[in-house]
């Protein structure tokens, strides 16, 4: 995750040389089709945390074909890569034409600690999906596939800027999300240091809010199932393809999820995508019951990405008060809890 509102970092140096893209590892080869001819490399993209470049290429039959790298380094680039590749992997095998079709993930052999992804490149407008198709083909990966299990989560580790995030595989949802939350609690208190409101409020979310919110959709007739959902979805981490004039997707932290967990990005009014794509996606996924909570539910789930946000950034408190305000409603709206909103559906 890297939200367009810190342009400070764009001054601070890549902590990865830019050695890693001067030249095709053998192992970078290895993943590309037999009979892959590297006519040259260049440095393509941007990225807070990695290398990025475009490799020129031409395949078995002499048809130029351009592939994308980014490169990490170290035991923490091993995991991007990883993590990348195996959500890019099941996003593409799911939909294929929404994503940036990966080929590979490895180690360079001449570089012991440079780890690297591999997929297809796009060249892309600086332009956000429409919202005429965009929400509906979210909605359409959504409905494309159940978790074959039945479970929630994703068993890998995956990374949201250079921080880990992990939503453990279980049979609930309310689990999961609730586990995957504390972590980034967790991380963003080790960037900013304990403020006591802060963990007050956090407190209430895990033990009312989280429960209040979430415990009904796997309770009532209308039980939730684990959808696919890409897992960072702002407008950073999608655009449009020049020659198709296609939406595509990419650095994907994907998860089985409630569905509208992937709304939570589009609910800041700093991004692009924000309230209107989820008036339009709504449309065409409808509203989980119960229906009321809709509005709450995606500011919970907001309130996730903005805290992870704010991990990201030292020394910036912006996106911990945005948190901050956000945990408050919350709390002061639902005092009770499940049980207050249990105990009210049997009277009713």
């Amino acid at each position: 995750m890297a939200p367009s509102t810190d342009p400070s970092i764009w001054n601070q140096e890549i902590a990865v040389p830019a050695e890693v893209i001067s030249y095709v590892d053998d192992a970078v080869k290895a993943k590309m089709p037999e009979g892959t001819q590297v006519l040259s490399i260049s440095p393509s993209g941007s990225s807070y945390w990695a290398r990025t470049a475009k490799i020129a290429t031409l395949d078995s039959e002499g048809n130029e074909v351009f592939y994308f790298i980014k490169a990490h380094q170290g035991e923490t680039g091993h995991s991007l890569v990883l993590g990348e590749y195996h959500s890019m992997n099941t996003l593409w095998t799911v939909m294929p034409e929404l994503v940036a079709r990966p080929y590979g993930y490895g180690t360079y052999e001449k570089m012991e600690d440079v780890h690297f992804f591999l997929c297809s490149f796009h060249e892309l407008t600086d332009d956000i999906p429409d919202i005429d198709d965009f929400p509906a083909l979210v909605a359409k990966l959504h409905k494309a596939q159940i978790s074959p299990d039945g479970t929630f989560g994703f068993p890998y580790e995956t990374f949201g800027g250079r921080l880990p995030q992990l939503f453990p595989v279980t049979d609930s949802w309310e689990t999961t999300f609730k586990s995957g939350l504390e972590r980034i609690f967790d991380s963003e208190e080790n960037t900013h240091g304990h403020d006591e409101d802060m963990a007050q409020l956090r407190n209430g979310i895990m033990e009312k809010v989280i429960p209040r919110l979430i415990r009904p959709l796997e309770s009532g007739p209308n039980k939730i199932q684990p959808r696919l959902v890409h897992g960072d979805l702002w407008d950073g981490n999608c655009s449009v393809d020049v020659n198709t004039g296609h939406p595509v997707i990419f650095d994907a932290t994907c998860l089985w999820a409630h569905n509208e967990y992937e709304l939570g990005p589009w609910q800041p009014s700093r991004h692009k995508m924000s309230k209107p794509y989820i008036r339009e996606y709504i449309k065409h996924f409808p509203i989980s019951e119960p229906a009321e909570d809709f509005e709450d539910r995606v500011l919970l789930y907001s309130m996730r990405f903005n805290l992870h946000a704010s991990s990201l950034y030292p020394g910036n408190l912006r996106f911990r008060n945005i948190v901050r305000e956000d945990m408050r409603k919350l709390v002061e709206k639902y005092p009770g809890g499940y049980e207050a909103w249990a105990n009210n559906e049997e009277s009713s």
